[in-house]
């Protein structure tokens, strides 16, 4: 929502400053800039990226645009699994913890919380490091280390989309120029014309200039910094499964080692001591949690 809501603000004021300056919106109207400019940029965001990243920015651009990102209610069943998992891992033996970490989908913890089996992602990073533990042979310090190297892949990973953006973005003001270097050819093929005529079409070619520099200043790039920060609120999710655990490992018990990942979420989701009592103690349950908070 705050996207689309800056995006009418900038055009509002672009249309509104120029319209109020005297200017005619016929000439800033030149569809065929636009089409260079925007071409050549697909044409080589194409070009220097694989497929899948492609792919992967056009998600990521909806997800900023949309404002996907975890909210209070996926960090409490964040918390809730992680409690229901460590409380089985002191009570229960191997083998039958084993089965919630094998088959997450038939787990009744799992499905207790069904939006972190959605999240096929994050449901297999807690799934991997359960049965490590479950193993028992790794040091915490040795978990904590190969957690860390995984987050850190996932964050590059994921944020990969911004970089391809970003380089989009700084080029566009010189594609620009490009667009308008062509205009200013055509321009001189008219060279014999009348001054309004020839004035018209150097106003056209100068429109490309202005094109670029405006898309990628108050468009592209911030998009690109909101997919940025979009991204890496989606990857903080693995952060709290790190702490949550490591603090299990090294004694903590299951109600303590939720509160060591509750203190990683930013304070603007972050559940209350009651709220994440409730989730773990009601399992998941979104009505009753919602009642007891």
């Amino acid at each position: 929502m705050g996207f689309l809501i800056g995006i009418t603000v900038a055009i509002g004021c672009l249309v509104g400053g120029f319209v109020a300056m005297g200017g005619k919106l016929g000439v800033i109207w030149q569809p065929w800039e636009y089409v260079i400019i925007l071409g050549i940029a697909i044409g080589a965001f194409i070009i220097a990226n694989p497929l899948s990243l492609v792919a992967d920015t056009g998600r990521a651009a909806l997800e900023a645009i949309s404002g996907k990102t975890p909210k209070r209610k996926d960090y409490l069943d964040i918390l809730g699994v992680l409690y229901a998992l460590m409380r089985e891992l002191r009570n229960k033996p191997r083998n039958e913890v084993e089965a919630h970490v094998d088959e997450p989908d038939e787990s009744e913890i799992f499905r207790a919380f069904p939006g972190i089996l959605q999240n096929r992602e994050l449901t297999y990073f807690i799934c991997d490091y359960v049965r490590l533990i479950i193993i028992g042979n790794a040091r915490p310090h040795e978990i904590e280390s190969l957690m860390e190297n995984e987050i850190t892949t996932i964050r590059k990973d994921c944020t990969k989309p911004y970089y391809a953006l970003n380089t989009v973005a700084e080029a566009l003001p010189a594609l620009g120029i490009v667009a308008a270097v062509l205009g200013i050819v055509k321009a001189m093929g008219a060279i014999d014309q009348s001054p309004e005529i020839l004035g018209g079409l150097i106003g056209a070619a100068l429109v490309g200039t202005f094109a670029g520099i405006f898309i990628s200043y108050a468009l592209l790039s911030p998009l690109a910094l909101k997919v940025k920060a979009t991204r890496e609120k989606q990857t903080r999710v693995y952060t709290i499964v790190r702490q949550t655990l490591i603090a299990y490992m090294n004694g903590a018990l299951p109600q303590i080692a939720v509160e060591h990942g509750r203190k990683g979420i930013s304070s603007e989701y972050r559940p209350t001591i009651d709220e994440v009592e409730a989730a773990t103690t009601l399992g998941g349950r979104t009505e009753d949690v919602k009642e007891a908070a």
